[in-house]
């Protein structure tokens, strides 16, 4: 590694720098030969916040949240109650689903696992999944026999993904999962999982509906 910054011409400020540890937080995460971690720390004090009482606070709440959010699974549905009072022209009414959205988010922190590492000579794995108004994949490897996650994205959908059909949502996050995923995935092996059987006929048909080719 110092012979990269050398031949870079990379400085490094000692007092900054940690040599020969086993584990170490760095940006906001705890890295050791394990994986990837959430900064115990950094939850701790989200895990203690109050529900919020205004939108500002529901911005807030839902930023320091989502900067873990590769380690919870489908963030954007949990999360979705929470979402719909920043939109324009919508009442503030924290409500149950609000309070429980929160309060999962707050779990799922606290419980988040250990994202592993990437194998760059083992394949990849995709496992997608789409609901009435989000979508989510996972990202992951078998190092071992059982399927270790590396990285969980989500995202809502638009008005218009909304009214898209049930296989045409599923063709929805197998694209959003290949872009959001794409460094992992160019030049590597992947290995894609759906419970939509419709869409290896579709991926074969030459006179699919638009939408569905794009």
């Amino acid at each position: 590694m110092l012979k990269r910054c050398e031949d870079t011409n990379l400085v490094l400020n000692w007092e900054k720098c940690h040599f020969m540890c086993k584990e170490e937080i760095v940006l906001g995460h705890k890295i050791s030969k394990s994986g990837i971690e959430v900064d115990r720390e950094k939850v701790d004090v989200i895990a203690k916040l109050p529900h919020p009482t205004t939108v500002k606070g529901v911005r807030s709440f839902l930023g320091h949240a989502g900067f873990y959010r590769r380690f919870i699974q489908v963030f954007s549905k949990i999360a979705r109650p929470m979402t719909h009072l920043l939109e324009k022209e919508t009442p503030f009414v924290f409500s149950k689903d609000c309070i429980d959205a929160f309060e999962t988010l707050k779990k799922k922190l606290t419980e988040a696992s250990i994202l592993v590492v990437p194998d760059w000579n083992l394949p990849f794995e995709l496992m997608c999944d789409a609901s009435d108004f989000a979508i989510g994949a996972i990202l992951g490897q078998r190092k071992t026999k059982h399927f270790q996650p590396i990285h969980y994205a989500s995202k809502t959908m638009t008005k218009a993904q909304i009214h898209y059909t049930t296989t045409e949502k599923e063709m929805l996050v197998v694209v959003y999962a290949f872009e959001k995923f794409r460094p992992y995935l160019v030049l590597s092996k992947s290995i894609l999982y759906t419970d939509q059987s419709a869409l290896k006929y579709l991926l074969s048909k030459q006179d699919a509906k638009l939408r569905l080719l794009r």
